[in-house]
């Protein structure tokens, strides 16, 4: 089970950190996605992180503004998520897998086994 958790309102400019914690497997061996999902419109992958950490790959609208990191002696992942803007505001999901995905596939909602229920990020103009 993965529990996501973290979000809340902020103001633009704002700051919040994201985490996902797993309980009943070890989140050490697997490969990790944020998504998030705004009102109307289809999930999305924000970023995602290797079994290590030694890979993170972010969507553009997010890159260079959000940090995903893992500390596999807690066994959680976290999203920095740094200079916010209203259109970040979403319900975000992080959720894992067994197998490395190809590159072209790491923010496709389908490849992953595991999902949190998600956690609300409010971000006011």
């Amino acid at each position: 089970q993965l529990q996501a958790s973290g979000g809340g309102l902020v103001q633009a400019g704002g700051s919040l950190r994201l985490s996902c914690a797993a309980s009943g497997f070890t989140l050490n061996d697997y490969y990790v996605g944020w998504f998030r999902q705004a009102p109307g419109k289809e999930r999305e992958g924000v970023s995602y992180i290797s079994t290590r950490g030694s890979t993170t790959y972010y969507a553009g609208s997010v890159k260079g503004r959000f940090t995903i990191s893992r500390d596999n002696a807690k066994n959680t992942v976290y999203l920095q998520m740094n200079s916010l803007k209203p259109e970040d505001t979403a319900v975000y999901f992080c959720a894992a897998k067994k197998s490395r995905p190809i590159v072209s596939a790491w923010a496709l909602p389908s490849g992953y086994d595991y999902w949190g229920q998600g956690t609300l990020v409010t971000v006011s103009s």
